[in-house]
């Protein structure tokens, strides 16, 4: 049996969720400039100085799209950020665009709108530029076209489904996720009619044709991010539990919200209107099941909140329309409709100083701490005052001057022969971006993407190296078996860095026994 198409309001009831896309964007564009660059982006300008058909940890669409944008825009942190604040401004837009198709009215379409905004995860990721905000949404594009095929829509759309799929692929892996999430959703619910229809097998072949220029290069690379994935699940992101990861779900996505997104999730596993979407409940428990089971950290599931919030909008508009149909309820349920969202953005407003930079960083510690809220690691790290997504802003350019420092030191002659060679990709995007006005040689890093670079071709007999291990002695110890003489030649100072970044020992190596290139397919350090 052929369901009816679902109706969807007039276009005019999309003004006011525009209005709410546009001032969030407003809001993440006011302080994007309120802290330093993140250690993410200063590892993507390099990487976009490298263009490539891929990435050790990530594939090559938004890396594409940041060289554009710098070329067009330049590269600081306003222009640099803003492609990530429209990517979240537009998801907000479309979800109110979801909740239109699953049959909602207008009270429906700006709440949906209001609670991706109100989410604190989502929000956040439109304050640094990374494929995470992309992420988002090209999730939530997709999801809006299986919507309208879901709700009665041609199944000419799987067409456009693919094509959505393929870019998000080029973005991040996590979109493989959502496919097989909605899968088996079709597959265990009445619509599996659409995994028989030519067109959704189209779609499927345009995904992957988009996406095969980056598995080839996986393919020619020997699968480096597959090395990644697992040492980064292994070794890297901090274990945490079952409930703890379910906990994690409701503060990212605002407390308030979670009854909103609960009550999607219901709404399409057991309202008869809104099971027609069911395939969406499916799609966001297997995806839970593979993130638990792989242990990704909390916020990779974010992005398949925006259709769970349409949903819950449309279940509490329809609830609050049906109760207020009863003279007696009516007062009751017509406060509900007013003090739900209130409460929403209040308590936003109370997590919004974790969700910008909207409080100098004195502040903002103050804050943190009249809370309660000190920051807990999401990495095997060791976190200071300051939560990692805002301590990874601190102490670049600090690490730049005390490596130009010692580089001063040298003759013109040894500057040439030169090579700084520094631990992870933040250092090394640090050294690479704020080293050109200290005059400075392009750092090397066998971290990530950054040892697929290679050594150059300064073989190191001179070097200004950025020691291992925290004490001296153990320092001393391990360059002194590749150098003849080795120099204790300052440290790193930065009092809101992460700790591991600060008082880390500098050293000025002389006479190796051998070359970087020698050492170089030795070193390399994918996580």
């Amino acid at each position: 049996m052929t369901l009816p198409v679902v109706p969807v309001v007039p276009a005019r009831g999309v003004r006011v969720p525009l209005l709410i896309a546009g001032t969030s964007l407003l809001l993440m564009v006011a302080f994007h400039n309120s802290y330093g660059y993140f250690r993410d982006e200063l590892y993507y300008i390099a990487c976009s100085d490298h263009l490539a058909f891929g990435y050790v940890d990530q594939p090559p669409l938004s890396i594409a799209l940041l060289a554009l944008w710098r070329f067009l825009f330049g590269d600081t942190l306003h222009a640099i950020r803003l492609p990530a604040a429209l990517a979240i401004s537009t998801t907000s837009f479309l979800t109110a665009l979801i909740a239109r198709r699953l049959g909602g009215g207008g009270y429906s379409l700006w709440l949906s709108a209001l609670s991706v905004v109100a989410a604190h995860t989502l929000l956040g990721s439109g304050r640094s530029f990374s494929m995470n905000p992309l992420d988002i949404l090209f999730w939530t594009a997709a999801l809006y076209i299986a919507v309208i095929v879901l709700a009665g829509g041609s199944p000419k759309l799987w067409l456009p489904f693919g094509l959505v799929v393929g870019l998000g692929l080029l973005n991040k892996y996590s979109v493989g996720f959502m496919c097989a999430g909605l899968a088996g959703g079709l597959l265990f619910t009445p619509r599996r009619k659409h995994l028989a229809t030519g067109t959704f097998w189209a779609g499927a072949l345009i995904a992957l044709l988009v996406f095969l220029p980056h598995i080839i290069w996986e393919i020619a690379k020997g699968f480096p991010t597959l090395e990644f994935m697992h040492n980064a699940s292994q070794f890297k992101n901090a274990k945490i539990g079952l409930w703890q990861f379910v906990g994690g779900q409701f503060n990212g996505m605002n407390y308030i919200n979670g009854p909103l997104w609960v009550a999607g999730l219901m709404y399409f596993f057991l309202d008869r209107e809104g099971s027609r979407f069911r395939p969406l409940a499916w799609m966001y428990v297997i995806v839970f099941i593979i993130m638990v089971a792989g242990n990704g950290k909390v916020y990779y599931l974010s992005a398949a909140y925006p259709v769970l919030l349409a949903g819950g909008a449309v279940c509490l508009e329809k609830l609050i329309a049906g109760h207020t149909m009863n003279r007696a309820r009516d007062r009751a349920w017509r406060w509900v409709r007013v003090a739900y969202p209130a409460l929403l953005v209040v308590w936003m407003l109370i997590g919004l100083p974790f969700t910008l930079p909207v409080l100098p960083v004195e502040k903002f510690i103050e804050y943190e701490k009249l809370l309660g809220l000190m920051p807990k690691a999401e990495e095997r790290s060791s976190v200071g005052e300051l939560p990692q997504f805002y301590a990874d802003q601190f102490g670049w350019e600090e690490l730049t001057a005390a490596v130009a420092k010692i580089y001063n030191t040298l003759t013109p002659g040894e500057q040439k022969q030169c090579v700084i060679f520094v631990r992870n990709y933040g250092e090394a995007g640090a050294i690479d971006f704020f080293g050109k006005k200290y005059g400075l040689p392009p750092a090397l890093c066998a971290h990530n993407s950054y040892w697929m670079w290679g050594p150059g071709e300064r073989t190191g007999n001179i070097a200004i190296i950025l020691g291992h291990d925290r004490l001296l002695q153990d320092n001393l110890n391990d360059l002194n078996r590749r150098y003849r003489n080795v120099e204790f030649a300052g440290a790193t100072e930065s009092k809101y860095s992460m700790p591991f970044e600060n008082g880390r020992l500098l050293f000025l190596c002389r006479g190796m026994n051998t070359t970087f290139q020698i050492l170089w397919p030795g070193e390399r350090f994918y996580i």
